[in-house]
């Protein structure tokens, strides 16, 4: 039904005009709404009611608490209502599906982006080329990767990230771990950066100790290898030693590399071979090598490729042979000289060959030179000609022409000390067959040289040494039979000298030669062919630092040691088997036997037949104290006659002795004057010389009531 009316009232219209009039004053003009108001007055409708401020408010919302609070949703109305006063849009939406939406009308968004850390990258890259390289172990490849990967400045933290990676996998990883730093040494990593690295390793030793249970152990082995293979100088443990808090796991591992590692005997040969590494092929076979190498490196003339085959090789502490084989090759083909000292100088100047090895090897030519000569007669003349070349091109150390005489000259061998070293020989080998002592000393006596018996013994142990134990036995028992007979205390003492000389070169034939040579000494002591006193001297006359002297407190240690006497009597199968107490009963046996009036000589004999020369200090003693208990001197006879026929030497005299002056006090307590008889046996000793003359020095306890 239509009503007369319309929708608004007339005061309702006249308030939508104002309104609708101030709107278009407010979107016309630039200015902020709070500058508009000021400006332009708003109008409001002209009725009879009072205006509120100016604006034209129909009804005024008071609270009745008597707070003063803003109205909900800021003024703009509920449900139902026209909005804010100036609300003339709606809130704008971007549709992308418009045909007229334009991308740079959407709003900027921050995009937060990770900052990648270069060295983080290269840690990661390096940890794949690792993992792929221990699958593989192609170390070409290794090498590759990482040349190509760049960031050489990051190299030291590859070297770290190589050595933690292998500590906690297999041997098999650790030695190839080891392979890699040699092949990259130098090619691609400077060897600056090799003691960065392993300074690095060093300072988290700590870190690493937490999660590998032997780290120190291991990273020792890491340092010692590396200075084995010369990619890390040995001055480079007592530089990095003084940066180290020496309550560090890094100082212990230096400690446990310079004295576990780096000073035992042939340290080389056992620190290669720790990981099952590159030497365990056999000394001939790498001999082989060195000369397939090198000759062809004569068809080809590739110095790289040689010094590349060598580096290969693995056996940086056999360097020495490759020296002396290339010089006889080229004494051998004469026209490839000029090739061979290239690549001699070549791979001293890129320390591939250390002058040490270097000059070791010319010394191992030198003396073969006579040998040589048979095959190539002008040997000692090429010889003499390669020395001063070699010096003058600054790859061969001056000191090797003071070492081998004035002038270069070679030093000639005496024909006599050569023809008797091929006598001997011969006599060694027929005593290895025979078992023939007297027949020896007699083939000895007649050649007529006993200022050779030092190069004799020499002769004998090292061809022993290279046999089997029975061998080794027979050699100690004819040492025994000879200081009896025709050798002295000194030619005993210079033959081992000797012999420590030259252990280095022995141990390149015979494996174990040091701890053989060890075993010799020791057996010598035991035997009484040597006093303690004379390891001292052998010592006295060895270089501090050489293998040999490492071999004598070898020896030292093994006398030392809890019944040494039985067990080295008994290291190569010797000795009579006979148990401690056995032996003490046959003593006792024979010195009752004795006292109850036996003949001197047999008790003698039978003291002979024990054969355990080391344990005839027992025999002193048991005599002793039977002499005080029966209180009979007749066993002071007995004693005299064996020291006068060498059968009881003046060390163990003196060791019988001692084991009574040390059970004087529990003595007493069945012989109330042992201390008397004591003092008396001690002064008949004393004046027959059987004792040595600092023994008796000490007070004897005195004697209790």
């Amino acid at each position: 039904m239509a009503s007369s009316e319309g929708f608004l009232t007339e005061e309702q219209r006249e308030m939508f005009k104002l309104a609708t009039q101030n709107a278009e004053i407010l979107s016309s003009s630039p200015k902020s709404p709070s500058s508009l108001l000021s400006d332009h007055p708003l109008k409001v409708p002209t009725s009879g009611k009072a205006p509120n401020t100016g604006i034209a408010v129909r009804h005024v919302r008071r609270t009745h608490s008597g707070k003063l609070g803003r109205a909900k949703k800021d003024g703009a109305g509920g449900k139902g209502t026209w909005g804010k006063l100036l609300d003339t849009d709606g809130e704008s939406h971007i549709d992308r599906k418009d045909p007229n939406y334009d991308s740079g009308e959407e709003p900027y968004q921050l995009v937060g982006a990770t900052i990648s850390d270069p060295l983080d990258d290269y840690k990661k890259a390096v940890a794949s080329i690792i993992e792929e390289y221990f699958s593989t172990g192609d170390v070409d490849v290794a090498a590759s990767d990482l040349r190509e990967l760049g960031s050489s400045e990051y190299h030291p933290y590859f070297i770290k990230r190589l050595v933690s990676m292998a500590m906690d996998r297999h041997d098999k990883e650790k030695e190839m771990a080891s392979v890699l730093l040699s092949a990259l040494y130098a090619d691609v990593i400077s060897p600056a950066q090799i003691r960065d690295g392993f300074v690095i390793l060093l300072e988290s030793a700590d870190d690493l100790a937490v999660d590998i249970l032997d780290a120190v152990d291991i990273l020792a082995l890491f340092l010692a290898r590396a200075v084995v293979d010369d990619i890390l100088p040995p001055a480079f443990l007592t530089r990095a030693e003084k940066t180290l808090p020496k309550s560090s796991n890094g100082f212990q591992v230096i400690q446990i590399a310079e004295k576990s590692y780096l000073s035992a005997p042939h340290h080389a040969e056992l620190v290669e071979r720790r990981w099952g590494g590159s030497t365990h092929i056999t000394v001939e076979e790498v001999k082989k090598k060195i000369t397939d190498l090198l000759r062809e490196y004569v068809e080809s003339g590739d110095t790289f490729e040689a010094c590349r085959c060598i580096r290969q090789l693995g056996v940086s502490f056999f360097h020495h042979e490759v020296v002396k084989r290339a010089l006889v090759l080229a004494m051998e083909i004469r026209t490839a000289e000029p090739l061979i000292l290239k690549l001699l100088k070549e791979a001293a100047e890129e320390g591939l060959i250390s002058s040490s090895q270097m000059v070791k090897g010319f010394s191992r030519l030198e003396e073969s030179l006579n040998d040589l000569a048979l095959d190539i007669p002008s040997a000692k003349a090429l010889f003499q000609v390669l020395v001063p070349v070699a010096i003058s091109e600054g790859w061969l150390d001056a000191s090797f022409v003071k070492s081998s005489g004035d002038n270069g000259e070679v030093p000639k061998e005496d024909g006599k000390i050569r023809r008797y070293k091929e006598e001997v020989v011969t006599i060694i080998h027929e005593y290895f067959l025979s078992d023939d002592i007297p027949e020896l000393i007699r083939s000895l006596e007649d050649l007529g040289a006993p200022e050779f018996n030092p190069i004799f013994m020499k002769k004998l142990i090292t061809l022993a040494m290279d046999r089997k134990n029975r061998e080794k036995e027979m050699a100690s028992v004819l040492l025994s039979a000879l200081h009896i007979e025709i050798f002295s205390t000194e030619d005993i003492v210079n033959g081992f000298v000797l012999l420590l000389e030259s252990a280095e070169d022995t141990a390149l034939d015979i494996l174990d030669a040091s701890n053989e040579l060890a075993l010799f000494l020791a057996r010598a002591v035991i035997d009484d062919v040597l006093a303690p006193l004379n390891l001292e001297e052998i010592g006295s006359k060895l270089a501090p630092n050489c293998s040999g002297s490492e071999t004598v407190r070898m020896a030292r240690s093994l006398i030392a040691a809890r019944h040494a006497g039985e067990r080295l009597l008994r290291c190569w199968g010797g000795g009579t088997g006979w148990a401690v107490e056995d032996a003490k009963d046959k003593i006792m046996k024979l010195l009752e036997e004795y006292e109850s009036g036996g003949v001197v000589g047999e008790a003698c004999q039978c003291i002979r037949d024990l054969g355990m020369p080391f344990f005839n200090h027992e025999v002193v003693k048991k005599a002793l104290v039977m002499a005080m208990e029966k209180k009979n001197d007749r066993m002071l006879d007995l004693l005299q006659e064996c020291f006068n026929e060498g059968l009881i030497t003046t060390n163990q005299m003196t060791k019988g002795f001692s084991r009574i002056k040390e059970g004087l006090d529990d003595l007493a307590l069945d012989i109330p004057n042992a201390k008397e008889k004591f003092s008396f046996y001690l002064e008949h000793a004393q004046n027959k010389g059987w004792l040595l003359p600092v023994f008796g020095e000490g007070p004897i306890p005195a004697t209790g009531n």
